[in-house]
C-alpha cells in the first residue's frame, strides 16, 4: 500500500536498526519501562512466522523506516469469527501527519479482509489526543472500557 510517499512493508530483518529505535520510541511516548532484552524477544516474534505477532514497516520515499505496527488475529467467540488487534503503531515525531499512521492501518484493514476477519480493533491512551484524532476518522470509537489484571 503506498500513501504518498509512504510505502508498507512486512517487518523484515533489514529494518531491525530502524524498528528498535522507532519500537523504543513508542515505550518512551507511553513511559513504558522496555529493556534491549524485551525488544529482542518481540523481534524474534516478528521474524518468526509460526508466530501470532506480525509486523509492518511504514518507509518514506528515501527508504527510511519512519513507522511500525505490530497486529495479530483473535478469536471472537460471541460473534463466532476472527478479528484483528493492532497492538502498537507509532509514527516517528519528524513523519506524523505524512499518512504513515493511515496507511499502516489501511494495510492492515486489507490484510484482515483477505483473511476474513470481522473487525480490526485497537486501544489507545485517553490523552493520546492528535493519535485519536486519525482514529476517529478512520475507526469508531466504541463503549467498552478496558481493564487489566495484574498477574
Amino acid at each position: 500500500m503506498t500513501t504518498d510517499a509512504i510505502r508498507i512493508l512486512p517487518t523484515a530483518p533489514e529494518h531491525r536498526a530502524a524498528w528498535d529505535e522507532l519500537y523504543a520510541g513508542y515505550a518512551e511516548f507511553y513511559r513504558v519501562t522496555q529493556t534491549p532484552a524485551m525488544r529482542d524477544t518481540v523481534w524474534s516474534w516478528l521474524m518468526d512466522p509460526a508466530h501470532q505477532v506480525e509486523g509492518l514497516v511504514a518507509v518514506d520515499a528515501a527508504g527510511r523506516p519512519v513507522g511500525i505496527a505490530h497486529f495479530r488475529a483473535f478469536a471472537r467467540p460471541l460473534s463466532a469469527s476472527t478479528g484483528g488487534f493492532l497492538d502498537d503503531l507509532f509514527v516517528s515525531e519528524a513523519a506524523r501527519g505524512s499518512g504513515a499512521a493511515d496507511a499502516l492501518i489501511g494495510r492492515i484493514a486489507e490484510i484482515g479482509r483477505t483473511r476474513g476477519w470481522s473487525v480490526i480493533r485497537w486501544i489507545t491512551a485517553e490523552d493520546n489526543a492528535r493519535a485519536r484524532k486519525v482514529y476517529d476518522r478512520l475507526a469508531m470509537k466504541t463503549r467498552w472500557v478496558t481493564y487489566d489484571l495484574a498477574l
